[in-house]
């Protein structure tokens, strides 16, 4: 019953910071924000709403991935209280396949990564209670070769942190070696972790901390495996994969959203796609641009340069008074801060005040 109690709580918390990332929206429109809500319709190199997700079944979008096998399809999943499903997206936001996974009973899934084995992964890696399930799970199937709903058999690994439980919004596999990485949930910064070369159905499978994160609800690597970015609720991180380690590059612009969840490249590496919580919840594309490319993507020529408001750097970030290269960071104006930027604050600060008052009330 001490857990069902503490559980209600967490939920009811849960149910009054979406309540609470609402009316900051709402504030954020009349300031002049970028806000998930933005026009449908953009330019190939501007940023702008992707589509809407309208199936009234997803209505705790939890992760994002781009299929390689069904070009402009994207895989998503509910948050907890839903069912072993993971649904197609198309770009339309139309659901074009509900996929069931067998034998499967979820806990807190939070995140999809499609690996270079053609087949997806899920995280069922969240912990409501803080960090204190002793294991998680990740389970993997084969991306249908058909769109259409059906039942497959998934394979489950069981997952460990060397230093112990702790709670995981973000699963990203990397898509040219194959090894999966997760990323904590902090409010003061998490912790990125490395999984075994190779997943294993045999025994645990442990995952050890190899770097520290800001505060991560997602994470997704490029398609060539270059990049990285990590994404909060107020700010995303990219980073350059290196020798199996991320260096930063800065922040990337990302929309203030309801409850930012999801995060994931678009199959030709040239831009960014978030995910919200909530019901028809946006889908909001933001193009990169200059070092901000992976690899093997090369600038169009002529383009222009993206725009928008750039991401606040999240806790654990290098910080810096100027911006990383490749960061959309627009250059301060010599005209003092203005009225855009003093919202900006503003929402943050208030954010970051309910945030530690949250922080200040612990369970019994």
């Amino acid at each position: 019953m001490r857990t069902k109690t503490r559980w209600e709580r967490h939920r009811r918390a849960v149910r009054a910071s979406a309540a609470l990332a609402a009316a900051v929206c709402t504030t954020a429109s009349a300031l002049g924000v970028v806000v998930a809500a933005a026009p449908p319709a953009h330019a190939a190199d501007r940023p702008g709403q992707a589509f809407t997700i309208g199936d009234p079944r997803i209505t705790e979008s939890s992760g994002l991935a781009a299929s390689l096998a069904h070009p402009g399809v994207y895989w998503t999943h509910n948050d907890s209280d839903d069912g072993p499903y993971v649904y197609a997206v198309d770009s339309q936001g139309r659901t074009v396949a509900t996929v069931t996974l067998r034998g499967i009973e979820p806990r807190d899934v939070e995140a999809i990564s499609l690996g270079p084995d053609g087949r997806l992964y899920v995280g069922d890696i969240g912990d409501n209670l803080g960090g204190k399930w002793p294991e998680v799970w990740i389970y993997s199937f084969a991306e249908p070769a058909e769109l259409r709903d059906q039942t497959v058999d998934a394979v489950r690994y069981r997952v460990r942190y060397e230093d112990g439980p702790r709670d995981a919004e973000a699963l990203m596999v990397h898509p040219v070696t194959g090894r999966a990485y997760i990323a904590s949930k902090k409010q003061g910064g998490g912790g990125l972790y490395q999984g075994p070369e190779k997943l294993s159905t045999a025994g645990i499978n442990t995952f050890r901390r190899i770097g520290d994160t800001p505060w991560v609800t997602d994470g997704a690597f490029s398609p060539d495996g270059t990049r990285l970015v990590l994404r909060g609720y107020l700010s995303a991180q990219l980073y350059r994969w290196k020798d199996g380690a991320p260096v930063e590059l800065g922040a990337l612009s990302a929309p203030l959203q309801r409850q930012g969840e999801s995060v994931t490249f678009t199959a030709d590496g040239r831009a960014v796609l978030y995910g919200t919580e909530g019901k028809d919840s946006p889908v909001w594309r933001e193009p990169l641009a200059d070092d901000q490319f992976p690899d093997t993507v090369k600038p169009v020529p002529g383009a222009a340069p993206t725009s928008g408001a750039p991401a606040a750097p999240g806790p654990g970030s290098s910080g810096g008074a100027s911006a990383q290269p490749g960061s959309s960071a627009a250059p301060a104006s010599s005209g003092g801060p203005s009225d855009r930027a003093l919202g900006v604050v503003f929402l943050l600060a208030v954010v970051g005040a309910v945030l530690g008052l949250r922080k200040k009330r612990k369970p019994d």
